[in-house]
């Protein structure tokens, strides 16, 4: 069974009525549909050189490089896109966000004042709040990442992520990889979750919650205890 949980079906509904619905076609997992998602946008936005912005652009507010942004869509003052990315339709980003390379955002979503969102997809109406950083995720429609929340897409030993389901530990074959997020989930402020998160559709994780692991569909995560566990550290230089 525990592969069948990291399978994009467990996780995501009605993925045929994303923004481009390619991104999750022929693909099992989902950090597999991050690696598409780079090739669509290199395919459709960056070798062909497009600059196309169906959109409203506040002044102040800076295009790098190349992008598609539907109709609709609202992009505050000073905020910063760094391209090649895809942005859908109705999607307001707030003033001071940065949105960066290779990123692919759906219909009707919130991006919030000073978050930065770093190649990741966010599905048709979901939220991702003030001031938080979501790094190399997948983000299921109308899931919530609350203000302040941190989607850490690292491990500080800068290995190779994964994740453990059951008895198996599955690995993603990338050092860079956030977090799933299931449709409907909702990560309260001021929480954090450790590179290789999986959270199922229609969880609750509350504030100041530091999530890590499978957390599987339809249940709440909170902090139980407030004691600092502290281990030997190995000594070790990180990569330039």
């Amino acid at each position: 069974m525990s592969e069948e949980q990291l399978k994009l079906s467990y996780f995501f509904e009605n993925m045929d009525s994303f923004y481009v619905p390619e991104v999750f076609q022929g693909v099992e997992y989902p950090w597999e549909a991050l690696q598409k998602a780079t090739e669509i946008i290199k395919q459709r936005v960056e070798n062909n050189n497009l600059k196309k912005n169906d959109g409203e652009l506040a002044e102040g507010s800076y295009l790098h490089g190349n992008y598609s942004i539907g109709k609709g869509t609202q992009i505050h003052s000073q905020v910063t896109i760094e391209g090649p990315v895809i942005i859908g339709e109705n999607v307001t980003i707030q003033s001071g966000a940065l949105i960066r390379p290779y990123t692919m955002i759906g219909n009707n979503c919130v991006i919030g004042h000073g978050c930065e969102v770093k190649h990741a997809i966010i599905s048709n109406g979901a939220k991702v709040q003030s001031f938080t950083f979501a790094g190399d995720s997948v983000i299921g429609q109308g899931a919530r990442v609350g203000s302040g929340t941190i989607i850490a897409n690292r491990r500080f030993d800068q290995g190779i992520i994964g994740v453990k389901v059951g008895d198996t530990y599955t690995k993603f074959d990338t050092d860079f990889f956030g977090c799933v997020l299931g449709d409907f989930s909702r990560i309260g402020a001021n929480s954090a979750t450790l590179p290789g998160t999986c959270i199922g559709p229609y969880t609750w994780v509350f504030p100041l919650t530091r999530a890590h692991g499978f957390i599987p569909k339809e249940t709440r995560v909170s902090m139980g205890g407030k004691e600092l566990n502290l281990t030997p550290n190995k000594k070790m230089k990180l990569k330039p």
